[in-house]
């Protein structure tokens, strides 16, 4: 039977987990036999987004388009799962009105966490003054004030967070029955 598909939006502020739960996500919905894809911040800036910077105009140009490729994935039985910071409230309310099937997962974790986990490095160059427009230092990020799904990264593991996400799909009805 082919099932709907939909979008879970994962944002957050950068080292918030995003990457790493959506591809948590990920594995867990293959495994129930969905057909998945992943749309990361990082890999689209490479390719569909290389020609744009951290402006607000292309910041909104890269979520428009990443908007654009997700509805299309999800309209055709694709579960899309999307991680972007996604700054802004209104750019987040525009993709939601523009991709039936839309869930916003908040993954929320302090700045001073993400500040610690800092893989790449970013933060510490951000507060240096190496890179500007940095989002959670010289950048704002607004957080959302009506996701379906929370979870908190600085007190749950990524299979606790995981697992809150799964039954959330489940329990809205995205999830086969896969009992």
């Amino acid at each position: 039977m082919e099932h709907k598909g939909f979008t879970v939006w994962f944002t957050g502020l950068p080292a918030s987990g995003k990457s790493t739960l959506a591809d948590s996500v990920a594995i867990r919905l293959e495994k129930i036999g969905m057909k998945v894809e992943r749309l990361d911040g990082d890999i689209v800036r490479k390719d569909l987004t290389r020609d744009l910077g951290y402006s607000e105009n292309d910041r909104k140009l890269n979520i428009e388009r990443v908007t654009y490729v997700a509805k299309l994935l999800s309209r055709n039985g694709v579960a899309v799962l999307a991680s972007f910071i996604a700054p802004y409230k209104e750019i987040r309310a525009y993709s939601r009105s523009e991709i039936e099937n839309y869930i916003l997962v908040f993954v929320k974790c302090p700045l001073e966490v993400c500040e610690e986990r800092d893989p790449k490095g970013l933060y510490a160059k951000a507060r240096a003054g190496i890179l500007k427009n940095f989002t959670g230092v010289d950048h704002p990020y607004e957080e959302p004030e009506s996701a379906e799904i929370v979870v908190e990264t600085d007190k749950q593991t990524v299979e606790e967070s995981t697992a809150i996400i799964i039954k959330a799909l489940d329990q809205m009805g995205y999830l086969p029955d896969h009992s």
